[in-house]
């Protein structure tokens, strides 16, 4: 697939412009209509001499992405179905709060990674289709475009959990958070920015060495290392112990809290002995915990943990001192699960 133009930085921009035998300051302006308004089209540029604008586009053609599917839910959350340039399909969520006169307050977009997953999560639908290839930084940044465009809203705070698993494409994610946070860009704060991973451990290393300040979200759902496997398979290369060691030295790096995402499934891994596990594995670390409600999938051999249940490991870790909300799922009248959407227009 071909390098986009959209993720070339200035200085990448202005060699290209001087290749051309062009005044630099070209490339700024390039860039700009790139980057601060995220143009579909090179005639757009109108400050852009023509033969420049006919120039670029026959070097480097500008795709951008497509919907091709959307719901929204009761609650005003909206979800995505968007084809790329190569045809390849991947999902997208905006999430919206509402001030007193019912207009967008904040809006959160949950964006892909990659298209599909080579995690094989057993409760994912996600996980289900397989792993295609890793998407560009573009292509992370448009989805954000996308959403908020369609909100008519500016786009507050972006999470990194969509399809995919973030840390299996670190650089590129890592370069479509820095162009989101970039205020000639998104402005988006680097403190609303965050990424969720299951767990890689060269990619919580690496997060814990950049100078921005990301956050980061790590998809846990078991404690105990056999019932981890069994949820999670493709990590038994990737410990529990292991994983609390990159976290701590995350946390001494950073000093920055980490958030602990545990989805609740019955009989599974919602029992006593669990909750004491989760209770010793955040034992020693600065974090928050997310109790996750299971958004059935279609075909899974699970189901949402009880509503007693539910509360009983609230209270529990909350009276730990481990500070825990339940994340009340949006949008699960619209097939809210990751891969879900996707997979119906298949």
């Amino acid at each position: 697939m071909a390098v986009s133009i959209k993720t070339y930085s200035l200085q990448e921009l202005e060699s290209i412009i001087a290749d051309y035998g062009l005044p630099r300051f070209r490339a700024k302006q390039v860039h700009q209509w790139l980057h601060s308004h995220h143009v579909k089209s090179y005639d757009a540029m109108t400050n852009v001499p023509k033969a420049l604008r006919d120039k670029l586009a026959q070097d480097f053609p500008l795709y951008s992405a497509e919907v091709v599917e959307k719901q929204i839910s009761a609650d005003g959350t909206r979800k995505y179905v968007i084809r790329l340039s190569d045809g390849e399909l991947v999902e997208m969520v905006g999430i919206p709060t509402f001030d007193e006169e019912g207009e967008v307050d904040k809006l959160t977009v949950c964006f892909s990674t990659q298209v599909g997953c080579s995690m094989a999560c057993a409760f994912c639908a996600t996980g289900q289709e397989g792993f295609t290839r890793n998407l560009s930084s573009d292509e992370m940044v448009d989805q954000v475009v996308l959403v908020g465009e369609d909100f008519q809203a500016r786009v507050s705070n972006v999470v990194a959990m969509g399809q995919g698993e973030p840390f299996l494409n670190t650089d590129e994610v890592l370069k479509a958070l820095r162009i989101m946070n970039d205020p000639n860009d998104l402005s988006i704060g680097a403190r609303h920015i965050t990424v969720s991973s299951c767990g890689i451990l060269s990619g919580i290393e690496q997060m814990s060495n950049i100078r921005e300040q990301f956050t980061l979200a790590i998809s846990l759902h078991a404690a105990r290392q056999q019932t981890r496997n069994e949820l999670m398979p493709r990590l038994e290369n990737q410990p529990l112990d292991g994983l609390k060691e990159a976290l701590i030295s995350y946390i001494k790096n950073t000093n920055r809290r980490v958030t602990i995402e545990y989805l609740l499934l019955d009989g599974i891994n919602d029992s006593d002995d669990d909750l004491e596990a989760l209770m010793d594995f955040c034992d020693g670390l600065l974090c928050h915990i997310n109790l996750l409600p299971f958004n059935a999938v279609e075909g899974a051999r699970f189901f949402p943990t009880k509503k007693e249940r539910l509360l009983h490991w609230q209270n529990a870790l909350s009276g730990s001192g481990i500070e825990t909300t339940v994340r009340h799922s949006r949008g699960s009248d619209i097939a809210g699960a990751c891969g879900q959407l996707k997979n119906t227009i298949l």
